[in-house]
């Protein structure tokens, strides 16, 4: 049985990044850490912060305010990396705060509006109206291009330095 679907209930991983919160789909969610020293990459992609360790497995970490051209941000006790699966690649994103798991009734989300925060639209699944609240759902899958997800492959392969 699909443990994100119950009925018409879809399971999100509620986040914000500069104080607007956002959701994704629990089911690419591999985990959640506290923020680590990231090692940089010589000549990676600018929205790449580097690569971390993560039990053995070099992970590729991501700036998702760097990647919506949002001003950085010094890591605090609340910032947080999500650990996903993008098409065969385990990325990290680094995220503000991690708020909560939720479930959203699917006849609540609207399809994404021409435009929002500034934020390509096609990251963008749709926006959820909550009772209290707005939440914006992404894609991480269409946050990084498919040549921006193959950049990633000679991160992990490099790995860090000795």
């Amino acid at each position: 049985m699909n443990t994100q679907h119950t009925g018409d209930l879809l399971q999100l991983v509620s986040f914000v990044i500069e104080n607007e919160e956002f959701g994704i789909d629990i089911l690419t969610v591999q985990e959640i850490i506290r923020h680590v020293d990231i090692t940089r990459v010589p000549n990676a992609p600018s929205f790449v912060e580097g690569v971390i360790n993560l039990r053995g497995h070099i992970v590729p970490v991501v700036d998702l305010r760097k990647r919506f051209g949002l001003p950085s941000r010094t890591p605090d006790k609340d910032t947080r990396i999500v650990v996903v699966e993008l098409d065969n690649r385990v990325v990290g994103f680094v995220l503000d705060a991690v708020k909560e798991v939720t479930r959203v009734d699917r006849s609540v989300i609207e399809p994404a509006p021409d435009l929002t925060l500034g934020i390509d639209t096609h990251y963008i699944k749709g926006v959820a109206k909550l009772e209290d609240r707005l939440l914006i759902l992404l894609d991480l899958s269409e946050v990084l291009s498919v040549e921006e997800q193959q950049s990633l492959t000679p991160i992990q392969e490099e790995g860090v330095p000795a």
